[in-house]
């Protein structure tokens, strides 16, 4: 019998921990790493030639909304595909338990706007005959499934406070009671008891830019912050979680110096005395220290003993949409409304000048809340089947605003509109695109890239190429981080936080996820145009990157990809964390 089941052979290692690389060879046995060194190819059943690759630790992605996806791609893709060996759902507070039968449509209905996941693409894939109602019984699910990837999960906030509170009390943003309270920390605990990673939700207020499938804000939107805190505190009671949350409850359009979201960010902390993850972090254009002044709040708070990580936006990657689909300007009421409904209605309230007046009225709520930077910086992609309207592609709104005497929104909508919303615009980037900014910004101690959205807005946006577009702007293009850096950040730094403490690096004894990467020709295809992919359950299409130079992606210690292709293995493992009391009655 051969000592290892693979070795992996004279690759440059970057171990994740921030120490130096070095050539060396992995020995890999039952999916763990059993030696780091020189070996002998002979003691292998199979030998990676990785000489002239990098060879590091898979990537760990702790934003995604991958809870429907899957059921019908065990790999997670886009992430997949881009060397993300674990991803944790339930982000956000968003998804499917606990449930009472009854509600079982209702949580696919507000997967549909706030997220972007089809309707029928959830019923066909994963169905309503569901065989969980509780988060244990969730979790005992997602253990049946097969994963090609590692799946961790946060206890979703928003089926919790339905379950407990019903639905209309779930959304009315009133506190819950001393019972209710008392419920939802009982379920929280059984659930940190079954593996699960921590709480997850997100506060946007009443002009959520993420609503309900009808409109109205999601339950954690108005959550009150005492309930919020008492959740934090199942946490601080046990000594173990995490705290994944988009804060923006308490935000003041009217006063963009106002702390008040940060400052209960830093109550949360104190409560629970866990690890935060804050959504998010950024490197502006228009805003030149934005970043710096993010990174900085975040060191102030880890020097007062306050753990709180921001979650860096860093990937390039500007959404490409058409009012067929689009819901990302949801902070504008008047968006909200118009942007509801079929196509056919749709295209009546979009050229409804008194809803257009109160569009461009509230133009300003797109400015704070909003995502893809203003509306006159769009530009027009596409027109397909309007050749009358083809002297528009490649130009920005502005500018053909200016010369049509229009506002921008009027100028953006009478194109729309007479394309039948199959105008194709493309945003700005999320963030900066300036090397230098979000270098900093990625190099920071308390930073780690993501919100890839995996699984998410998958008609507009591809964020889960984020490792491969870190790996090649900023190390090997720019030089902004070292390989050491990314990886630090990439893999190990996330992990840690989260508390999957045994992976992350490249060590003996280690879980074997593992990525062995051509440097010089790793690239996102396409750069730029986004391919579509009929490949959604439903008949439904998504926008998607794939990735170039990955020659092997590695998930315990099996191959999922080779050079792009698929194997069709399926090792991934549900991370079940929070188990140090099995363990200790076992061994004793």
């Amino acid at each position: 019998m051969a000592l290892f089941d693979t070795i992996i052979k004279g690759g440059t290692i970057v171990e994740g921990t921030g120490l130096p690389r070095f050539i060396g060879d992995i020995g890999i046995k039952d999916g763990h790493i059993a030696k780091i060194g020189k070996l002998d190819a002979q003691d292998a059943d199979e030998v990676l030639n990785a000489e002239g690759l990098i060879v590091a630790p898979g990537f760990v992605d702790l934003h995604t909304h991958y809870d429907a996806q899957l059921h019908w791609d065990p790999y997670c893709t886009i992430s997949g595909w881009h060397g993300v060996t674990s991803v944790a759902v339930g982000n956000c507070g968003f998804g499917f338990a606990p449930a009472r039968p009854e509600m079982r449509e209702r949580l696919f209905l507000m997967m549909t706007r706030t997220e972007q996941i089809p309707y029928d693409s959830m019923v066909e894939g994963i169905g309503l005959d569901w065989d969980w109602e509780s988060l244990p019984e969730w979790m005992d699910h997602l253990e049946r499934q097969p994963k090609g990837v590692n799946i961790l999960n946060y206890v979703p906030l928003n089926p919790l406070m339905i379950y407990v509170m019903g639905l209309e009390r779930a959304k009315s943003g009133e506190p819950a009671t001393k019972e209710e309270q008392a419920e939802m920390m009982r379920l929280v605990d059984e659930a940190m008891d079954a593996g699960m990673m921590g709480i997850a939700a997100q506060r946007l207020g009443d002009k959520t830019v993420q609503a309900d499938y009808d409109g109205t804000p999601m339950p954690t939107d108005n959550m009150a912050d005492e309930d919020f805190l008492a959740l934090a505190s199942v946490l601080r009671d046990r000594g173990e979680g995490f705290i994944q949350v988009t804060e923006a409850k308490h935000l003041d359009p009217s006063n963009p110096n106002s702390k008040a979201d940060r400052d209960f960010v830093e109550k949360l902390a104190e409560v629970s005395q866990r690890p935060i993850l804050y959504n998010a972090v950024v490197a502006l254009d228009t805003h030149p220290r934005a970043h710096i002044n993010a990174t900085d709040w975040l060191a102030r708070c880890n020097a007062r003993g306050l753990r709180i990580f921001g979650q860096g936006v860093t990937v390039r990657s500007p959404f490409q949409f058409t009012l067929e689909d689009w819901n990302l300007y949801d902070s504008s009421p008047a968006w909200n409304e118009a942007t509801q409904g079929t196509t056919e209605e749709r295209l009546v309230k979009l050229a409804d000048p008194e809803i257009r007046q109160r569009m461009i009225d509230e133009d300003h709520a797109l400015i704070v809340i909003g995502v893809g930077g203003p509306i006159k910086n769009l530009t027009i992609q596409a027109t397909p089947d309007y050749p009358e309207l083809e002297k528009y592609v490649g130009r920005t709104v502005g500018d053909i605003a200016e010369e049509e005497g229009k506002h921008p929104i009027n100028a953006m909508l009478d194109i729309g509109v007479a394309g039948k919303l199959k105008v194709v615009y493309l945003s700005e980037d999320l963030a900066s695109t300036d090397h230098v900014k979000v270098g900093e910004l990625s190099r920071d101690q308390h930073v780690i890239p993501g919100v890839s959205d995996g699984g998410a807005h998958t008609k507009f946006f591809t964020g889960g190429s984020y490792p491969t577009d870190m790996l090649t702007w900023l190390v090997r293009d720019t030089g902004e981080l070292t390989l050491e850096d990314a990886h630090y950040h990439l893999s190990y730094l996330p992990a840690q936080a989260a508390g999957f403490v045994d992976r992350g690096f490249l060590r003996e004894g280690a879980p074997a996820d593992i990525v062995v990467y051509d440097l010089a020709n790793l690239k996102r295809v396409p750069e730029i145009e986004y391919e579509i992919a009929h490949d959604v359950p439903g008949g439904e299409w998504r926008r998607v990157q794939r990735a170039e130079g990955y020659r092997w992606i590695m998930v315990n210690g099996t191959v999922t990809f080779k050079d792009g292709e698929c194997t069709g293995a399926s090792p991934g493992h549900l991370i079940r964390l929070n188990q140090w009391d099995q363990k200790r009655m076992a061994a004793e």
